[in-house]
């Protein structure tokens, strides 16, 4: 079976990659398939996450474990099949590549060939220029900055909304609260 994936990015417009990879190869091998169609380095740390249909994240699989002591499973790439994990066309999944800024990638298994495979993944569609890997992070942060100030100059909720920031505390009725009874 043929699993046909579409990879787009939100960072650029008409971007758009699919990428052909049969059903028993692993994360590990999708993951090469990506960063070769798009240049990035396949060494770096990235982790993918199959989401449910609003782009939730519900399960990781990882490039590498990082020895988080937590109550979650471990799944590492080179260790888990896609066919494994992946059941439905519609499936979304995150891949992300940057986790200083939680950059990602959005995937969709568009597609499924039953009764066909493949030797090696392969890319079928490349469309426009992808992100970078990697971002200066002051310049991230600028734009970061720049886009709550942008939000907060266009908010119609303003200081009028929300009222004052200062406390008047003759303001303030404590009436009531001396009645009140609290339990613990």
């Amino acid at each position: 079976m043929i699993f046909n994936f579409r990879i787009v990015s939100d960072e650029v417009e008409n971007f758009k990659r699919e990428i052909q990879i049969d059903a028993t190869a692993t994360f590990l091998d999708l993951k090469k398939a990506i960063c070769t169609s798009v240049g990035y380095d396949a060494t770096q740390m990235s982790s993918f996450f199959l989401c449910d249909r609003n782009w939730e994240k519900e399960k990781e699989i990882t490039f590498e474990d990082m020895g988080v002591d937590d109550d979650r499973d471990v799944y590492l790439m080179d260790d888990s099949v896609l066919a494994d994990f992946i059941e439905d066309e519609g499936q979304k999944l995150l891949y992300v590549f940057d986790y200083l800024t939680e950059r990602m990638f959005f995937i969709e298994m568009t597609s499924l060939v039953t009764g066909r495979n493949l030797k090696d993944p392969f890319c079928s569609l490349s469309l426009g220029t992808p992100p970078p890997e990697t971002v200066d992070l002051e310049e991230f942060d600028a734009k970061i900055e720049a886009k709550h100030a942008a939000a907060a100059a266009s908010s119609d909720l303003d200081e009028d909304f929300y009222g004052s920031d200062s406390y008047n505390d003759d303001e303030f009725d404590s009436q009531g609260f001396d009645e009140m009874t609290f339990e613990d």
